[in-house]
């Protein structure tokens, strides 16, 4: 599994000029399903994401994270992320999961985020989208699950 998480003021996503998902500030975690991801990478995916120390403490340093500060969380699938670009022009999504497989995947992805994170808000799978990311800091960051199981209590 692999996310790009940005630290935000606000974000949005709509579909046809309609709001679906909006937060004030938080994270946003675009998010990519690989072919071989399985539960404990949505696991550790989802507790490094809610724990990740990107907030400031009183003294502006970034040591506290979006449960300590109370932020908000967007997630939006974005199967994009695995586009390999390092042969010719058109990149090869080879390592994503296959649209019918990675839905049931993202899903079960959410449901694990949801346990941490009661007030997620989500894009639409598959949509059109249009997302609105007002980047705070700028702090933007890469993950990649380890693909193998781990101890919860080191993620």
């Amino acid at each position: 599994m692999r996310a790009v998480i940005q630290r935000v003021a606000r974000a949005r996503v709509t579909i046809a000029g309609t709001e679906i998902a909006a937060i004030g500030p938080g994270l946003v975690a675009l998010v990519a399903v690989a072919r071989n991801d399985a539960r404990h990478d949505f696991e550790w995916m989802a507790r490094k994401i809610v724990g990740l120390r990107v907030f400031d403490d009183a003294d502006g340093k970034m040591n506290l994270s979006l449960r300590e500060t109370e932020g908000r969380l967007l997630v939006v699938s974005q199967f994009t992320l695995y586009g390999d670009c390092r042969k010719g022009r058109r990149p090869s999504y080879s390592d994503a999961a296959p649209p019918d497989v990675a839905e049931s995947m993202y899903v079960e992805f959410l449901g694990i985020v949801r346990e941490l994170v009661p007030d997620l808000q989500t894009g639409r799978f598959q949509a059109a989208m249009e997302v609105e990311i007002l980047n705070s800091g700028p702090v933007t960051l890469i993950l990649d699950s380890p693909g193998r199981p781990v101890s919860m209590e080191t993620a």
